[in-house]
């Protein structure tokens, strides 16, 4: 999976009907991708996934985790200035869809959660 990048499109992981299980589910998930060998080279947020990386995210602990074990976290300058956000961001680098692009052509795998 060294190889693989990760999507993060929603405030959370799934369609689920409240955004309480969309965290907690999101939280499980980056929990368990933590305790994984194998971990992605990059985890590529925009659209409502940016909102997990600015203060209050239910996530920031695993997301910092992530980023000390050498995951790139890269978040999506357009959608944070759309929802103006920018400042809040507490983890990963602020980039643009150009290092989106860059990170899905070097990979050998693309998973959108």
């Amino acid at each position: 999976m060294k190889d693989s990048i990760i999507l993060v499109t929603n405030d959370g992981m799934g369609k689920a009907p409240t955004p309480q299980l969309q965290h907690i589910l999101a939280a499980k998930y980056f929990e368990l991708l933590l305790q994984n060998n194998e971990l992605p080279a990059a985890i590529c947020f925009y659209t409502d996934g940016v909102r997990l990386t600015v203060s209050g995210s239910p996530v920031l602990d695993q997301l910092k985790a992530l980023e000390t074990k050498g995951v790139r976290l890269i978040i999506c300058t357009t959608c944070l200035d759309y929802f103006d956000i920018r400042g809040d961001v507490q983890v990963g680098i602020i980039g643009g869809m150009p290092d989106i692009i860059e990170a899905q052509t070097k990979a050998s795998k693309v998973i959108t959660i």
